[in-house]
């Protein structure tokens, strides 16, 4: 372990979170890069950096971080009374009714019960950055699994189809009403499709350092490719392997487009203050979503092991179900991970909101040191004694 200066500021009680962060990026590849940031009561009392090339406001590919955002477009939407979730898609957009999808909900499509997880022959990377063509390619695909009966991952295709129902709906599209109702009205660093002026400040996503021991280990436990985690991942595209799936950010067309599956792109500040604004409101400003609409939208539809992601990878309305993941949140806490190692969540009971970028594409998918940062600052917002009865 080697020591990283450690930039930007806590407030005070949060010095244990500072310690936490600086022992992680030790840990990790320090000079590569992290940041996080976190929200109480919409208050910002954490935001801190370290690595060489990363300051406070640098922006990184958010990968399925990017799912959040997303879904925060749909809970307006049904708090509005704009959509509802248990229709068929195919109500709201007819085509997609073909090669029996037709009684597919909405509700399956957000909480990954679909069984459309991908599509035969797997997405170019242009195909991938404008998910207008993966809605098209999907039109024709028949599920991987009975809808309804288990859940699966639809990493890169859920919020395409989510995004042609709320295309019928507002006439939009998750992008824009992203950028109207949410970015812009609290001039958040999170976007679904970066403005060229704003391109200067991405940092790429660098690819994972792996041990030959983690390298041997990963090859034997990778997705087939043409099994339903290897087609959610797209490793059925020719030529296409995980250390792509990382580095998908890095394409600038992804970035322009802002899919709204994995294209976002974001600094840890402005994901954590995404949430507050959720949740606590921002700024003296109400919060945008009600206590009925959080009740909504983090209740847990689907536990247990999933086909594509494994173990663990609980799913609420559109987003994770944060308090399966980490069991110190409380029972409404919401949010979304991404591949490479970032992660994003509100947890409405302790008016906690969170935020993680990392640089390095974390080893296998998944970024550990999340749950110990997420820790640390529950402890620091609620005290050691609640913590630990949590």
């Amino acid at each position: 372990m080697h020591e990283i200066e450690i930039h930007g500021t806590v407030a005070a009680g949060y010095e244990r979170v500072r310690a936490e962060f600086a022992a992680v990026v030790a840990e990790e590849d320090g000079e590569s890069g992290a940041q996080l940031a976190a929200f109480a009561r919409g208050r910002k009392v954490v935001d801190l950096w370290a690595g060489r090339e990363v300051s406070g406001t640098t922006l990184t590919g958010l990968h399925s971080t990017t799912k959040g955002a997303a879904g925060l477009v749909v809970a307006l939407l049904i708090q509005d009374g704009d959509l509802d979730v248990d229709r068929p898609v195919a109500d709201y957009w007819p085509r997609f009714a073909a090669a029996g999808k037709d009684r597919i909900t909405v509700r399956d499509v957000l909480v990954h019960r679909s069984g459309i997880v991908g599509v035969d022959g797997g997405f170019t990377v242009e195909e991938l950055a404008d998910e207008r063509v993966v809605a098209e390619r999907l039109v024709g695909q028949r599920p991987f699994f009975a809808p309804g009966s288990v859940h699966g991952y639809g990493g890169f295709v859920t919020y395409a189809i989510v995004g042609e129902v709320v295309r019928a709906v507002t006439g939009s599209t998750i992008q824009h009403l992203f950028e109207q109702r949410i970015r812009a009205p609290h001039d958040l660093d999170v976007y679904l499709g970066l403005p060229e002026e704003r391109e200067h400040r991405y940092l790429p996503i660098l690819p994972w350092l792996a041990s030959a021991e983690m390298a041997a280990d990963f090859a034997a436990n990778a997705p087939a490719p043409h099994g339903i985690a290897g087609i959610a991942y797209n490793l059925n595209a020719r030529g296409f392997t995980a250390a792509d799936v990382m580095a998908l950010p890095n394409h600038p067309s992804l970035r322009r487009l802002g899919q709204a599956s994995a294209g976002g792109v974001g600094s840890a500040a402005g994901v954590a203050a995404m949430y507050a604004a959720a949740v606590t409101g921002l700024d003296g400003r109400e919060p945008l979503l009600s206590l009925e609409t959080i009740a909504t939208v983090a209740a847990v539809h689907s536990s247990g092991p999933d086909l594509v992601r494994g173990a663990c990878a609980p799913y609420a309305l559109g987003f994770e179900a944060k308090s399966l993941l980490y069991p110190f949140l409380g029972a409404h806490a919401f949010g979304h991970t991404g591949s490479a190692g970032s992660d994003g969540f509100a947890d409405p009971h302790s008016g906690l909101t969170y935020g993680y970028t990392r640089r390095r594409a974390a080893f296998a998918f998944t970024a550990p040191e999340n749950a110990r940062l997420a820790a640390a600052l529950h402890r620091a917002a609620v005290g050691d004694d609640i913590a630990s009865a949590a």
